[in-house]
């Protein structure tokens, strides 16, 4: 992972029409905010082991009823089989509610114990976009190129909560500062790169909405 969530680059593309249409047609609403996420960068492997990648969720799959929530993809280079990149399981998408009855009381509910299932690649092209179900359980493949990195930026959107002004007032903070989620899944950069090299980005209209500055 690249420990980068609010460098000007990142936020030109959440704000890019194309990509909140995408959103907006899948919520089927314009009151959106955009996480604030990182990058991902995957330079070739050249340590042997874990050869498969890994397979998780982002969400906690013991929650009934599980939760609801999209999470994308933004490809930045060509990806395919050799250099790696986004890999899921589609079968246990389609098959959940008959494959968790067949899993311990004491499971894990962020990692599938993947036997008897298997993973499925997904090439991308620069600028794909892929959009996915949270409930998609997925993970990167390692990079066995020679000399090729994959790199990727993590979008998402979900319905505005303007009114949660603590929630709204943090997001605010975090662009204007440079700073990262204050969540487990975020350590952020201890040499803090980004807060002493960037800017806050310049956001446009449709980008002061989506972090939540305007209200819709």
């Amino acid at each position: 992972m690249l420990e980068i969530y609010n460098h000007q680059y990142l936020w030109d593309n959440r704000m890019q029409q194309r990509v909140y249409d995408a959103f907006v047609d899948i919520w089927d609403r314009e009151d959106l905010w955009v996480t604030i996420d990182r990058a991902n960068l995957n330079p070739p492997k050249k340590v042997k082991g874990n050869p498969n990648g890994f397979i998780h969720w982002d969400v906690d799959t013991s929650i009934t009823p599980p939760p609801i929530g999209v999470q994308a993809v933004l490809s930045l280079k060509k990806q395919d089989g050799d250099v790696g990149g986004f890999q899921s399981v589609p079968y246990l998408f389609e098959h959940y509610d008959e494959w968790v009855k067949t899993q311990p009381s004491d499971r894990d509910p962020m990692h599938p114990d993947m036997t008897g299932l298997s993973t499925v690649n997904v090439d991308l092209e620069p600028g794909d976009l892929m959009i996915f179900n949270s409930l998609l359980a997925h993970g990167v493949r390692p990079n066995h190129s020679d000399n090729r990195v994959r790199m990727a930026q993590y979008i998402s959107m979900y319905p505005a909560e303007f009114d949660n002004e603590t929630e709204r007032q943090e997001r605010i903070r975090l662009w204007r500062e440079l700073d990262s989620p204050k969540r487990d899944a975020f350590p952020g950069d201890p040499r803090e790169w980004e807060k002493h090299h960037a800017t806050t980005a310049e956001l446009s209209p449709l980008g002061n909405k989506l972090l939540g500055i305007t209200r819709w």
